[in-house]
């Protein structure tokens, strides 16, 4: 059956559900801002894959979800012009000897999914996995089914492969979802990705997300690594060309406004001393956004007539969006 169908957001959901819906429906793509989409949660992330680490604080099945979105994300990305870095490569958990009260609290806290475990780490056994962490951690974990992706280059890519299906994109346009219909006008399906977008209609909350993006010549990390702290635990993800996204986890906070001199100052600090080489290192950007996230933090894909809605990914959202896609595009097909 060929439908025709709008998809209302072009952050990373929307974007995943135009690829897919494109290859057998008409698709049409509506987004408030302009094709640059400065306010997409999805722009401001380190694109990490990671449901072992995050299985720490999230429930065993939203975990399981990530397994199945990181066997999603070669397909989707070798479906795509243009050469979108992805790894799994697996994750690198670090922590000062100061520090080892909190590694020893995140390791209890990881669930067994699906057969996967953290693996302890010696000294000897980091320097083997980062040769340039050598004599700097004592203790740390591997684990080993984790990955990354490079979300500006996803961003890009998928909006080329977008306009080469042509698949029509209306920028700077507010929509109003009303009747199974967008501003009065009649789709046989309505994808609601607008994240905090749907604000109005929804429970959501903004939880901020503060990183930096660096130019690291002297340093070469080879996977992400996290570093575990009592106030300030950061990842660190590198990305090709010598680039590496430094971020905090989380703020609760629904403060969209610049990173502060403070925040910043710990942001990097604490990279400087995973690898003393950050502090040649050419600071390319520091972003803020927003993640929408409902009063559980879980993401809920509904339906209402006609309208299928993807929102709260939280802090998930390259871990998840392409498992929730794949149930939008099963009750579609």
């Amino acid at each position: 059956m060929f439908y025709n169908i709008a998809v209302v957001g072009f952050g990373l959901a929307g974007r995943l559900a135009a690829l897919e819906l494109s290859k057998l429906h008409h698709v049409t793509v509506f987004e408030a801002d302009d094709e640059q989409t400065p306010n997409s949660a999805g722009k401001v992330a380190a694109a990490m894959l990671a449901p072992l680490a995050e299985s720490v604080l999230c429930e065993a099945d939203l975990a399981l979800m990530g397994l199945d979105s990181m066997k999603r994300w070669p397909e989707i990305v070798s479906g795509l012009e243009g050469d979108v870095f992805f790894q799994q490569q697996g994750t690198l958990v670090v922590a000062h000897q100061q520090d080892k009260g909190d590694l020893q609290s995140f390791t209890q806290r990881i669930k067994p999914i699906a057969g996967q475990s953290a693996q302890a780490l010696n000294a000897q056994q980091i320097a083997q996995l980062e040769p340039e962490l050598a004599n700097r951690f004592n203790q740390g974990l591997f684990l080993p089914c984790e990955g990354q992706i490079d979300n500006q280059a996803f961003y890009k890519a998928s909006f080329t492969m977008l306009n080469k299906r042509k698949v029509k994109c209306v920028f700077n346009q507010r929509v109003t979802i009303k009747n199974g219909e967008i501003n009065n006008r009649p789709f046989d399906y309505i994808i609601d990705c607008r994240g905090l977008g749907a604000k109005s209609d929804k429970p959501l909350r903004g939880v901020r997300g503060e990183v930096a993006r660096l130019y690291a010549p002297e340093v070469n990390l080879t996977r992400p690594v996290r570093l575990m702290h009592p106030r300030y635990p950061i990842y660190i993800a590198p990305k090709p060309n010598h680039e590496y996204v430094i971020g905090a986890t989380e703020i609760e906070s629904q403060d969209s406004g610049a990173a502060t001199v403070r925040s910043t100052l710990e942001l990097l600090s604490a990279a400087y001393t995973v690898h003393s080489g950050f502090a040649e290192a050419r600071l390319l950007n520091i972003q803020t956004g927003l993640r929408p996230a409902f009063s559980d933090n879980r993401p809920e894909v509904s339906q209402v007539g006609n309208v299928i809605s993807i929102n709260g990914l939280y802090r998930h959202g390259y871990m998840l969006a392409p498992a929730l896609v794949a149930q939008v595009v099963s009750r579609i097909e």
